[in-house]
């Protein structure tokens, strides 16, 4: 029915989308009119009666026309938005490791060169003076990251080496020959670890306490990449259903490959066109 196909080609006319996807939705709505055409002509209308009657009945040209290219907008769209957020949730999550990452390797730099300061201060002395607690103690407050400093005297450990089977364990048990220790900015929502940083040498062992982001970075790094990775798999799930060719498997090799596993997908597609 000549009519029939005009109907059907002016309401997909401003379709875009998958090619073979609006002609299967042509296909399967020509099929529906010709069925109402053929009931109507069974209750006794005429051909061009019932044609009528059932295009009515679906809404008219110019409705099914706004309602078809809307519906395939929205598909677009949706699956457009899914894209960005999945990019903007990887940039994101990169973006805030790296930000971290950078700052605990400024605070290793930093606890580096103020132990070597530290070391400075103490010298070749037997004893730490009040002075040298006063310059100690300015070094720690000038950093953000170490919350206490402790000072052993490695003559006294090695008077207790009977007791101790090395400096480590040592400064574990024994009392300090100067602390100083301060609270440093550390919430718990961010999962924030203290860890040693020591050192020493013939006369003296600092041991100081030092804020970590560790736990954060990996917590930030997993959320981010899964959030990212589920994200991406609908995209490429909602596409591949698009193109008709939505299977388990594909499903798999998006979730579990990714990008590559989308990049075969349309490897494979392409293929399959030549082929043709």
């Amino acid at each position: 029915m000549k009519q029939i196909d005009m109907f059907v080609e002016s309401v997909y006319s401003n379709a875009s989308g998958n090619k073979k996807e609006i002609e299967e939705l042509k296909a399967e709505m020509k099929s529906h009119l010709t069925e109402a055409i053929y009931e109507l002509k069974i209750e006794g209308k005429t051909e061009q009666e019932a044609i009528g009657i059932a295009i009515e009945r679906f809404g008219g040209e110019k409705e099914m026309r706004s309602v078809v290219g809307q519906l395939f907008k929205t598909q677009k769209l949706f699956a457009k938005w899914i894209l960005y957020l999945a990019i903007g949730c990887l940039i994101t999550t990169v973006v805030v490791f790296g930000t971290i990452w950078s700052i605990e390797e400024q605070n290793a730099h930093e606890n580096s060169i103020i132990a070597t300061n530290i070391f400075d201060v103490l010298g070749g002395k037997e004893a730490i003076s009040h002075s040298m607690e006063e310059e100690i103690k300015d070094y720690i407050q000038g950093t953000d990251q170490i919350s206490k400093v402790s000072i052993f005297s490695v003559k006294d450990a090695e008077k207790e080496s009977e007791n101790y089977s090395s400096i480590f364990e040592y400064v574990k048990n024994a009392k300090p020959n100067y602390q100083y220790q301060r609270a440093v900015w550390a919430p718990e929502w961010l999962l924030v670890d203290f860890f040693p940083y020591g050192n020493g040498n013939s006369k003296w062992y600092v041991d100081m306490e030092t804020r970590h982001f560790s736990s954060f970075m990996t917590l930030v790094l997993f959320v981010g990449f899964a959030v990212y990775a589920t994200l991406f798999t609908i995209w490429a799930t909602i596409n591949s259903y698009h193109h008709r060719r939505l299977n388990a498997i594909w499903i798999l090799s998006f979730a579990l490959l990714n990008v590559i596993g989308y990049l075969i997908y349309v490897f494979v597609g392409k293929r399959k066109v030549r082929d043709k």
